[in-house]
């Protein structure tokens, strides 16, 4: 059985030969250059920024009450739902308003068809009639005024007619001329028109009606209870049916097509923050974001208690089928500028090594390119601010130098490499708003 056994070990190490040799061989060759990606360093004029906790909220909120007493009849919104400018939120009874409002209508046409009416004048028609009058009634003051020169002269000279009959004739040509006179004014006056006296007062009648019909119409709008932009219904504040008095709220509305993210600054950095400035905001409950935002105010008020400002930054918000995507009370962290700008070395995030001492980067320069090969620098850095994806480090690079971004952790200093590819550049964030 030993004989057996020892058979079997040498035939095992026998056969592990061949591998070890191998391996032995492998290890014996030198390390071929290893291929890299590289970014070029950039230089910029950047503000040194921190991070700043603050809270979304919207633009607008309001608390949409009733202007008028009276009982709900209509409701038609839920809350979460999206509302327009003018969408109705609430509908008030007005039966009995609404039959006011017809007899003041009715009234004030009348008025205005009596203005017309004076504002028009006599019709050609009536002008024509009153003119004929006025001719038949001259004929008849010519032919009386004849028979009394008749009656008077027989009367005079022989008394062949009795005194009756001469003050009839007389009594006849009085009459006929007054007739004649009024038929005259009767003409002038159509002629003339309505007197301005009397068309003031009927147009200071249509005037009055027409405040009637007006604060009618404005009580039947107070019934109708709306929003006065767009946004989402987030509270609900009575139903079908309830009675509402002058005041009490109906629904709550807030506008989320925008929203502002505030946050509370230290009195060192305000100064710092100028409105137009465009920053990033990052919202930890939508992970893989990040968003713009223009810096709208910052409130000259400092907590009294903590010494911060508030700063107010817009930022146009995301509406997705499921409803707006930055909601109000979401936590935000924003990345604000705290000191004037400088020039500074910026390498991406990819190329900075951690995990030493302290902070470095494998250079290789200058003017690298695809294709070339040559051996990387190790340079200790000091991390500054961020500029998007960029970060400012402060050490011995130059603005011909390239960073290793991707290979950069197997890397030895003073190690040859092959560079693979280039990056270019990254776009230079704005700091002011166009």
């Amino acid at each position: 059985m030993k004989i057996l056994s020892g058979f079997r070990t040498a035939s095992r190490i026998a056969a592990l030969v061949p591998i070890l040799v191998a391996l032995a061989t492998v290890a014996a060759q030198p390390p071929g250059a290893p291929m890299i990606v590289v970014s070029p360093v950039v230089q910029r004029t950047i503000a040194a920024t921190q991070v700043f906790v603050g809270t979304v909220a919207p633009v607008k909120r309001a608390l949409i009450g009733s202007a008028v007493d009276g009982r709900v009849v209509e409701f038609p919104v839920e809350e979460g739902d999206r509302v327009e400018s003018g969408s109705k939120l609430a509908q008030l009874m007005i039966e009995t308003i609404s039959l006011e409002l017809a007899a003041a209508e009715a009234e004030l046409d009348l008025r205005t068809q009596r203005l017309a009416e004076l504002q028009a004048g006599s019709r050609p028609e009536e002008i024509e009639q009153l003119r004929a009058r006025m001719a038949a009634t001259e004929a008849r003051r010519n032919y009386n005024e004849a028979r009394l020169n008749r009656v008077k002269g027989v009367y005079q000279s022989n008394r062949a007619i009795t005194e009756d009959e001469y003050e009839e004739a007389i009594a006849n040509a009085a009459e006929a001329t007054e007739m004649h006179l009024e038929a005259k004014a009767a003409h002038a006056l159509a002629v003339a028109g309505s007197r301005k006296e009397v068309i003031a007062q009927a147009r200071a009648e249509v005037a009055m009606q027409q405040a009637v019909v007006d604060r009618l119409r404005d009580q039947i709008q107070k019934h109708t209870i709306i929003t006065r932009f767009a946004g989402y219904v987030v509270s609900e504040h009575t139903e079908v049916g309830q009675w509402v008095n002058r005041g009490d709220p109906v629904a709550e509305v807030v506008a989320l097509d925008e929203v502002e993210v505030v946050a509370q600054v230290v009195e060192q950095s305000v100064p710092f923050i100028l409105p137009g400035s465009i920053i990033t905001i990052e919202i930890p409950a939508i992970p893989g974001r990040t968003f713009r935002g223009k810096v709208m105010v910052s409130i000259p008020q400092a907590d009294s208690r903590s010494r911060t400002f508030p700063v107010k930054v817009l930022v146009k918000n995301e509406i997705t089928p499921a409803g707006p995507l930055l909601k109000p009370g979401m936590y935000a962290r924003l990345t604000l500028p705290i000191a004037s700008q400088q020039n500074a070395m910026l390498v991406p995030k990819d190329a900075i090594v951690l995990g030493g001492r302290q902070p470095l980067v494998f250079a290789i320069g200058p003017n690298a390119s695809v294709g070339s090969e040559g051996t990387v620098r190790a340079v200790p850095v000091e991390i500054g601010s961020a500029s998007g994806p960029l970060l400012q480090v402060v050490g011995e690079l130059g603005p011909d130098d390239a960073v290793v971004v991707e290979g950069n952790e197997r890397l030895r200093p003073g190690q040859p490499v092959r560079i693979g590819k280039v990056l270019a550049l990254p776009a230079e964030l704005p700091t002011k708003a166009s």
